[in-house]
């Protein structure tokens, strides 16, 4: 009898419950009666606790446009992972072995984002067998060129992004659609560019507001009466990003505003005399189903993790490289933050179409 233990962890998306469905089709499809899949409450929490439960078929049927997690997810931040708590004494990663260990699993399979990566490797380091599928709406996961969620997530901002432009129009203001993303902006980038924003602003590309001001002036002496702005969550002025670590990090703790588009868009005000408003969609990006494109992805990755356990290849990520679905070593992604490359060619084609990114 095979044992599989599943376990989503960190912030939810759209995908994580068709990337489940994908994994448990393909072990039943191979193994038939002889397989047992045991689903982990609320991430690495219920894999600490030894909250867990034995799945049915039935249980991954009809969840394939369903949003969010049939399982619950918690965050467990990896920094912590190996502090036994004053109070509780508990030590995590003894407790997470010993659970494994209880549930006589095979394999874990654990559906994450980089936080959730780190922890997996480290259970992969202390002997266990466990094999990962990446998650995040913010495409930042070391090793694959996508990630699942990410593409419904650019829908939804994208959209927010088209209706903005209506009673930007119509009201000749200056609008900033705020998105997720607090180290990587290929969430922003992509919704930018779909959603024909008239500035950038990325974690990566470090900003001048007098370039942003600028940017802003030109389309009103051009007789366009409104401009919009797609954000990054992380975005930062050139003169935040020269700091050093510690000053910049208490620089952005410090804002004197709910976030970096609220100060942005009472600089432009200021200089322009434009009325300028902001949108943030916030959860909205992570929330309802997946698109069709990650239905898609999910059921190709849940279907490679479910091969992974049948040939007994433990220690990886399925991720997606030039469209192929490859094993990618765990040590190999933990740690590592994939960025927008700041000579993406994506960035180049935006450019070359006049978009801003702030930074000439």
């Amino acid at each position: 009898m095979k044992r599989v233990g599943i376990l989503t962890s960190g912030g939810d998306c759209q995908g994580l419950n068709s990337a489940i469905r994908g994994l448990a089709k393909g072990l039943y499809e191979h193994y038939g009666n002889n397989v047992e899949i045991y689903g982990i409450i609320d991430g690495y929490r219920g894999l600490i606790e030894g909250e867990y439960r034995l799945m049915k078929p039935e249980d991954f049927s009809g969840i394939l446009t369903i949003g969010g997690t049939i399982l619950g997810t918690s965050r467990q931040p990896f920094k912590l992972m190996r502090v036994i708590d004053d109070e509780t004494s508990v030590d995590k990663v003894a407790e997470m072995k010993k659970h494994y260990n209880a549930m006589k699993l095979d394999c874990l399979v654990v559906l994450g984002g980089n936080g959730t990566h780190k922890s997996a490797n480290m259970l992969s380091e202390e002997g266990l067998n466990v094999v990962s599928m990446p998650k995040t709406i913010d495409n930042d996961i070391w090793g694959t060129d996508v990630t699942f969620g990410f593409q419904s997530a650019v829908d939804i901002a994208t959209n927010v992004i088209d209706c903005i432009h209506t009673t930007a129009t119509s009201h000749g203001r200056v609008f900033i659609v705020e998105c997720m993303g607090h180290k990587a902006g290929w969430l922003t980038l992509y919704a930018g560019v779909a959603g024909g924003a008239d500035v950038i602003l990325i974690p990566e590309i470090p900003y001048k507001i007098k370039n942003v001001i600028n940017c802003v002036k030109k389309r009103t002496k051009e007789g366009k009466t409104f401009s919009i702005l797609a954000v990054a969550e992380g975005a930062i002025e050139e003169e935040v990003a020269k700091l050093p670590k510690k000053k910049r990090k208490e620089a952005i703790a410090n804002l004197m505003y709910p976030s970096i588009s609220y100060k942005i868009a009472h600089e432009i005000e200021e200089a322009t005399g434009q009325e300028t408003r902001v949108t943030v969609p916030g959860h909205f990006q992570r929330g309802g189903s997946p698109d069709a494109y990650d239905r898609f992805i999910t059921t190709r990755f849940g279907a490679a993790a479910a091969r992974l356990i049948i040939d007994g290849k433990y220690g990886y990520m399925t991720g997606m490289v030039n469209g192929e679905i490859v094993p990618v070593p765990l040590k190999e992604v933990a740690g590592k933050l994939k960025e927008v490359p700041v000579d993406s060619p994506v960035i180049k084609s935006a450019k070359s179409i006049g978009i801003s990114f702030g930074d000439e």
